[in-house]
C-alpha cells in the first residue's frame, strides 16, 4: 500500500443511501406479512430464498454486522472493510464484483482461443409458468439447448463425433422484473475433435436450430407431464 497522501483514498460504500436499500428496509417486512392475503393467489407462494436474500442484502456493507481491519505493513495506515452479502443477481455491489470475476475467469481459464458466438434461447409466454413453479425444469432447459446446439453443429459440419464448447447462464427476469426464463450461452463457434483440432462453424441459416430447440423443449415438457400431447 502506498502512502495515503500520494494514492487513492479508500471510500467505503454507503449502502443505506441506496434507494433500493431504503425501499426494502422500509417496506419489505410489511410486504412479507401481507403477501399471503394480497398476492399469493396471483403469484403463488414465495420461495424461502427470497427472504434470505433480502435479509442478507440489508446487512451488506454495514459495519455493525461485522468487518475486517485492513492495515498496510509499511505505512501502518488502516481502514475497516465491512462484510458483504456476496449475493448474485440481487445486490448491485456484490453482483457487479462477481460478474467481473466470472468474466475474467472465463477469459483467462475457460474459453479456448477460438471464435465464439452468443446465443439466446427463449420460450413462449404460455410455457413460462411451468418453469416458475418447478425450478428443476430450468436445468432441463439447459440440456435441451445443449442437445440442440450439438445436433445443429454436427449436422452443419458433418462431424458426428464433434463436441461443442459452451457456457450457459440462466436468467429468469426480463423487463421490469417480469418472469421471463431464458438462457444466455457463449458457444465456441465450431466443433472440437478428439485429436485437438477445431472446425469453424459455417455461416448458415439458424432456423433449423430454432426448430430443434422448440421440439426438444416440447418433448421435455411432455415427458415431465406439464403439457398434454395433442391428439
Amino acid at each position: 500500500m502506498q502512502n495515503v497522501g500520494t494514492s487513492a483514498v479508500y471510500h467505503p460504500r454507503k449502502p443505506h443511501q441506496s434507494p433500493l436499500w431504503q425501499l426494502l428496509n422500509d417496506h419489505y417486512r410489511d410486504f412479507e406479512l401481507n403477501y399471503d392475503e394480497l398476492r399469493v393467489r396471483l403469484y403463488g407462494y414465495p420461495r424461502n430464498v427470497v427472504s434470505d436474500v433480502v435479509t442478507d442484502y440489508l446487512k451488506c456493507g454495514d459495519l455493525r454486522e461485522g468487518f475486517a481491519r485492513v492495515r498496510c505493513p509499511d505505512c501502518r495506515h488502516e481502514y475497516l472493510l465491512a462484510f458483504s452479502c456476496r449475493g448474485r443477481w440481487f445486490c448491485p455491489s456484490c453482483h457487479a464484483k462477481k460478474g467481473i470475476q466470472f468474466g475474467e475467469n472465463l477469459r483467462g481459464e475457460i474459453l479456448y482461443p477460438v471464435p465464439h458466438r452468443q446465443y439466446v434461447f427463449s420460450i413462449p409466454k404460455i410455457l413460462r409458468l411451468n418453469f416458475k413453479y418447478n425450478r428443476q425444469l430450468l436445468t432441463k432447459l439447459c440440456h435441451c439447448a445443449n442437445r440442440s446446439l450439438k445436433h445443429f453443429f454436427r449436422t452443419a459440419l458433418d462431424l458426428p463425433q464433434g463436441e461443442i464448447g459452451a457456457v450457459m447462464a440462466i436468467q429468469t427476469s426480463g423487463d421490469y422484473g417480469r418472469w421471463h426464463p431464458h438462457l444466455h450461452i457463449i458457444v465456441a463457434d465450431g466443433l472440437f475433435l478428439q485429436n485437438g483440432s477445431f472446425h469453424v462453424m459455417l455461416k448458415i441459416d439458424l432456423q433449423p436450430l430454432q426448430e430443434l430447440f422448440r421440439a426438444a423443449v416440447l418433448q421435455m415438457l411432455l415427458q415431465e407431464e406439464h403439457i398434454d400431447k395433442v391428439k
